[in-house]
């Protein structure tokens, strides 16, 4: 059984998340979450909160009230690039310069692997 949870226009760029979900994909969720909680970097919180609501997800499934947390894996964990916020600067000789503020969506799928 497996469960999945999605977070949505997080206000950092794809690739300094998928930086720190590298180093939690395919673990179990009790240690994916431990190693995020005692990460410094920012992505960690919001890649913690989403794991934690896939785990809930998969709880609150109906015909699936008996999951044991142990044996919880995370199966898929992805980012995608969101929509960009543009916004000008002054430059120059009265030139305004386009600053692209990234956002992402962050994908997780958790499964359970007694089954």
């Amino acid at each position: 059984m497996e469960a999945k949870a999605v977070a949505r226009h997080i206000k950092q760029s794809p690739r300094k998340i998928r930086k720190t979900l590298d180093s939690v994909r395919g673990k179990k969720v009790d240690v994916a979450l431990n190693i995020l909680h005692f990460s410094p970097e920012k992505a960690a919180v919001v890649i913690e909160k989403t794991i934690h609501s896939a785990v809930a997800n998969l709880i609150s499934q109906e015909d699936k009230a008996n999951v044991n947390p142990e044996n919880l894996s995370i199966k898929e964990a992805y980012v995608d690039g969101g929509p960009r916020a543009k916004r000008y600067r002054a430059a120059s000789m009265g030139r305004a310069s386009l600053i692209r503020k990234a956002s992402a969506h962050l994908t997780v799928v958790v499964a359970d692997e007694s089954n």
